[in-house]
């Protein structure tokens, strides 16, 4: 007759804290590639890349000149409005489908660029 084991006999090496280490770091790759497909799916990639200047700045650089600086909210706020002069002649236009959770999260992923 089959007889259900006990959680005790079942015991095997405690692989919970590698396991718990490997789930965030995948959580964190998982949010990286979340944001910038957020910012594809916002049109911000049509004006801007990652490394390279389009017609904006490089997300990275972004990164780079305000590194250290708490910029999130300011930034979050020019992704829904637009701006001028921060980066050159070419304004940044107004993102009203950008929502301001969404403009946080992008500014946070931009800003966390390295």
């Amino acid at each position: 007759m089959y007889s259900t084991p006990s959680p005790m006999t079942l015991r095997a090496p405690n692989l919970l804290p590698a396991a718990l280490l490997g789930l965030a770091a995948l959580c964190g790759a998982t949010a990286a590639r979340a944001d910038q497909a957020l910012a594809a799916s916002r049109n911000c990639m049509a004006c801007h890349a990652v490394d390279r200047k389009l017609v904006g700045p490089a997300f990275k650089a972004v990164a780079a000149r305000y590194a250290g600086q708490n910029m999130t909210d300011a930034l979050a706020a020019k992704i829904v409005k637009g701006g001028a002069g921060a980066w050159g002649p070419v304004p940044m236009p107004a993102n009203p489908q950008v929502s301001p959770a969404e403009a946080k999260a992008l500014a946070t992923w931009v800003l966390g660029l390295k």
